[in-house]
């Protein structure tokens, strides 16, 4: 049964009050915020033009569909994010809801999904910020543009913008909170302006011709769509990470994590409808820039280059706000004796996880660098997809185990509403490939490798027993 300890709620919950530690900067608009940087990037300017080729005009139905799921996933991360203002997201909630296995498969569940993610998005950042550079007649050299092996025919060494712009965050990171929040913020609102001056360019460019059949492959294409895009809503669970650092998590937390996902979910269904409306969908086959191409196909290329400046901060935000989700996860499992110590110290002047940070840099900027990371998406959305599995099963679980618990935000509907996240979560978990559950397996079966040799005998539950 030492597989399945847990930690003390009532410790865990009085410690979150306790002073010291990582310094409590954050309100709600900075966790609005921070959750629309990390929800609007690759998502809205990328994989819109692959959703459209795989559910046609339904694409908006895909939206709304994964937005759903992350929806009744968004309301069990609000209970217990509200209810248990510590460090570490779903691991920190499992830790005490589910046991120490469970935790750490999910912890090193979320240390694969953040990383990729932000590798693949540095990946996705250096090939707009490489575009923009050649419109003012400026290049770097091919060999430094790619990773091997990832320009058929070109021979390239590294992807020198992609571990640019990972150490050049890193060390934003490393400064603060408050500060990366400050950088946050002001990105954060000149991409969604610039979304919705597409929204109001493009709007006059739509013909509803282009949207007949509305869904040329069914639900299947619909829900294989739902799928893919479901990477445009990956980052809201990142807010939860940032629960010690809030000034007042009770009522924050539950305002940044469904007021990102609201807001973001809106823009996404209007954007997939404009874009079908203006270019048949077949026609963004191959292309990687689609809201930009929209923007061309109806002769508006004035405005194409502020799309292309939006992808790139849309870009740089998620990577920003993925990487310190991620700091977060490995300070909290560090904390815990799961992970080497030196991963949990804290700067004395910045107040924050300074090696942690650097590390998490350099290892998944290297990755961006030199290795091509083209089809990753379907491996971060399964690993996003069983931690929200998880929340939902947990929450369910406290509330039979707990229910004296003061909780400043509820989950309505329990077990109705967990139980709905689950079945959407796994629906869409079994349109992904099999090649994916394949990773997905490896992976765990590693962790597992790795907490019985490593991480289950210095645990800190164990050293106490």
């Amino acid at each position: 049964m030492s597989l399945f300890r847990t930690k003390n709620l009532d410790n865990m919950v009085a410690s979150a009050a306790t002073p010291g530690g990582l310094k409590k900067v954050l309100g709600p608009t900075d966790l609005i915020l921070m959750g629309i940087g990390a929800i609007i990037g690759t998502g809205i300017f990328v994989l819109t033009g692959a959703g459209a080729l795989t559910a046609g005009p339904a694409l908006t139905v895909s939206f709304i569909v994964a937005a759903i799921a992350c929806g009744f996933a968004a309301m069990c991360y609000a209970e217990f994010a509200s209810t248990v203002p510590i460090a570490g997201s779903i691991y920190t909630y499992s830790y005490a809801v589910l046991g120490e296995l469970v935790a750490w498969m999910i912890g090193w569940d979320l240390l694969l999904e953040y990383g990729l993610a932000t590798s693949t998005v540095a990946s996705g950042w250096s090939g707009y910020f490489q575009s923009l550079m050649a419109g003012f007649g400026l290049e770097i050299p091919k060999v430094l543009s790619a990773a091997p092996g990832a320009l058929p025919g070109v021979q390239t060494y590294m992807n020198l913008p992609a571990l640019c712009i990972m150490l050049l965050l890193t060390w934003m990171l490393s400064l603060g909170v408050r500060e990366s929040a400050r950088v946050n913020n002001v990105m954060v609102i000149i991409k969604t302006v610039v979304v919705l001056l597409f929204i109001f360019v493009g709007f006059k460019h739509v013909a509803p011709a282009n949207w007949h059949p509305f869904a040329p492959f069914g639900v299947n294409g619909i829900m294989s769509a739902a799928a893919v895009v479901f990477f445009a809503f990956i980052g809201f669970d990142a807010v939860t990470s940032a629960a010690e650092e809030v000034k007042r998590p009770e009522r924050d937390l539950p305002i940044g994590i469904i007021g990102s996902l609201l807001i973001c979910t809106v823009l996404y269904v209007i954007v997939a409808g404009i874009m079908t409306g203006i270019v048949p969908f077949k026609l963004f086959e191959g292309v990687d820039h689609p809201v930009s191409l929209a923007l061309q196909h109806a002769g508006e290329n004035w405005f194409a280059g502020w799309i292309d400046l939006g992808a790139i901060l849309g870009m740089t935000t998620v990577i920003l706000v993925m990487a310190y989700g991620q700091t977060r996860i490995i300070f909290a499992m560090s904390r815990d004796g799961l992970l080497p110590a030196k991963l949990s110290t804290v700067h004395p002047k910045y107040g924050t996880p300074f090696f942690a940070t650097w590390m998490v840099g350099i290892v998944f900027g290297l990755m961006a660098a030199f290795v091509p990371l083209n089809v990753l998406a379907e491996l971060v959305n399964i690993g996003t997809l069983a931690a929200f599995c998880l929340v939902s099963v947990a929450v369910i679980v406290l509330r039979k185990k707990r229910p004296d618990l003061k909780r400043a935000f509820r989950c309505p509907g329990v077990p109705v509403v967990p139980a709905i996240a689950v079945i959407f979560c796994l629906a869409l978990m079994s349109f992904l490939s099999a090649i994916t559950w394949i990773a997905f397996g490896i992976w765990l079966a590693i962790g597992l490798v790795v907490y019985f040799g490593y991480a289950r005998s210095r645990s800190k539950l164990h050293v106490q027993q």
